[in-house]
């Protein structure tokens, strides 16, 4: 029988354990990028949440706390995503189900994330599985 559990990448070393699976995700990233941008996201309030089965992270959770007029208090999930070996097993259910808890724990009113367009299994998972309603449409303005 398997243990899993969940529990905060706080560590370098768990950092480094949770980049071949973010890095999924984020697929313009390498390793040393993704240690400085840690770095600094940190110090902006974001948590790395991993679940673990038999001590190896198979899924990861990027959020941060933040307030705005239109949701109040709330926790914005940057990054989700589970190993692609380990998909389909519950693990993402049980990781986003855990930053809901999270949340509540921290006196948040609500949960938001974004997901890229062409992402259509993810968006069947949030709406479907997950409760999530689709509500806007993000735009981004490259500076560079």
């Amino acid at each position: 029988m398997s243990s899993a559990d969940i529990r905060e990448v706080t560590t370098e070393s768990e950092r480094r354990a949770a980049f071949p699976i973010l890095v999924q995700l984020r697929d313009h990233l390498d390793v040393e990028s993704y240690l400085a941008l840690f770095e600094e996201m940190r110090e902006e309030g974001y948590r790395l949440f991993a679940r673990y089965v038999d001590g190896e992270p198979v899924a990861v959770a990027g959020v941060k706390i933040a307030t705005n007029f239109y949701l109040g208090r709330h926790v914005y999930v940057y990054d989700l995503v589970t190993d692609e070996d380990r998909r389909s097993e519950g693990h993402g259910e049980r990781l986003l189900s855990f930053v809901h808890e999270w949340a509540a724990e921290n006196d948040c009113e609500a949960v938001e994330l974004e997901s890229g367009q062409w992402r259509e299994d993810a968006h069947r998972f949030y709406t479907e599985k997950m409760g999530y309603e689709e509500y806007c449409t993000s735009f981004v303005h490259h500076l560079s």
